[in-house]
Order: C-alpha cells, then structure tokens, then sequence
C-alpha cells in the first residue's frame, strides 16, 4: 500500500507522536452508540473543546498536512503558556463547501483537547492562526474506513454513507445547523500500515420524539 508523501514533511514529529502513543494511549472525544447497522453507526458526542485550523486549499490530503503542521506546533510549546499537550485522537479534518477560492471547498482541521485542558485551552500563538472550538453535543452519523484518507477515496466514501442513510431510519436527517458537508477523522499514525482506522461523519437531527438518545448498546 503507497504511503502519502507529503506526511514526509512531518516525520521528525511523527516519530515522536509514535513513541508517545507506544507508552500510554491517547484520549478521545466521549460518545454513546444510539443506533447501529452492518455498516455505519450514529453516536451521540458529549460537549467537547477542539483548537480548529481553518485552511483555504483545493486537496483535502494538503489541507490535512498544513493545518496538522500548524496545531502540531501548537501541541509542541506554540503557545502562550508553552504548554506541551498530548497527542489525541481522532485528528478531524471538516469540508466546507464553497468558502474556499474560487468558491471550491475548505477545510477546517481540528484537534481534540486532553481533558485537562478542556475548560482552559492555552492560548495559540497568533502566527498560528488557530482558534478554540466548542463542539456541542450531538449525534453523528459514522462510516469506518481503512487504509489511508486520501484525495481520491474520502469523498466516495462519504457517498457510500450517504446511500447507507438513505435507506435508514435517519434518511433525510442531515444537520444543517453545520456548514461542513462531512468530516473525515484519523486514528492513526501514518506510519502505522495496516489495520487503520479512519471514519466518515456526517452531522444529523435525530428522528423520533425522543431525539437522539443512547439506547444502552455501548459508551466509550
């Protein structure tokens, strides 16, 4: 399988981020399973703080490369407090529909904050251009994926939801309290080459009287 070139930019870091994840595992945002089918699940998401890098470029691949390389320096020390933060996961990369040149898509990258930095995010260097995200609670819809998210599979894969949906329950539920059509979350190190994880999500409304609400089958 073709490794991405352009993580090559980020390999000193990488490597780093990799002996860490080695010794401890990482946090990730909170959720319960309400739904579940052969192939995509909704969860709902508990209110979550994220520093977000909004990044106008065409690629999705290139998006998800310079804005990890903004909130990594973040991560390292490039802040107010020159606080070192732990990695997490997933790192979540949004698409935004006609805000980018030309009226093509954008990107907003974004990490999830350790819980010890949850209530008080340190404060990014203004170079960094990065800003502070409260996600509040809300159902996803999420389709796994593996391999590598890439330029040529996100969007089809994206697609491949939206068709599982269609013909669920929660056809014709999409959120439009958001303005990113879907996001694609990464799990893993890039240098991990097989077995990874990688999710579609798109944002819906929850059908029924009782809205999206966990149904007992699992919490993580």
């Amino acid at each position: 399988m073709e490794r991405p070139r352009w993580w090559l930019f980020l390999l000193p870091g990488i490597v780093v981020l990799d002996l860490v994840c080695l010794c401890k595992a990482i946090e990730s945002p909170h959720y319960a399973v309400v739904h579940a089918e052969s192939d995509f699940e909704v969860r709902l998401y508990v209110n979550s703080t994220w520093m977000s890098a909004p990044v106008n470029e065409l690629s999705f691949e290139k998006a998800t490369l310079f804005g990890f390389h903004r909130l990594f320096q973040y991560i390292q020390g490039a802040n107010l407090n020159s606080s070192r933060i732990a990695m997490t996961a997933p790192v979540v990369t949004s698409i935004v529909p006609g805000a980018g040149p030309f009226r093509s898509s954008a990107y907003i990258v974004r990490f999830y904050l350790p819980v010890k930095f949850q209530a008080d995010p340190p404060v990014p260097l203004d170079e960094l251009h990065l800003k502070p995200y409260t996600w509040n609670s809300r159902c996803v819809a999420v389709r796994k994926f593996s391999g590598y998210a890439k330029d040529e599979n996100v969007a089809r894969e994206a697609k491949r939801l939206a068709v599982s949906l269609s013909m669920s329950p929660w056809f014709n539920v999409t959120s439009t309290e958001s303005n990113c059509s879907y996001s694609i979350a990464q799990y893993d190190s890039p240098f991990q080459f097989i077995h990874r994880t990688n999710e579609v999500w798109a944002y819906i409304k929850a059908p029924g009287a009782n809205g999206c609400q966990p149904s007992g089958i699992a919490s993580y």
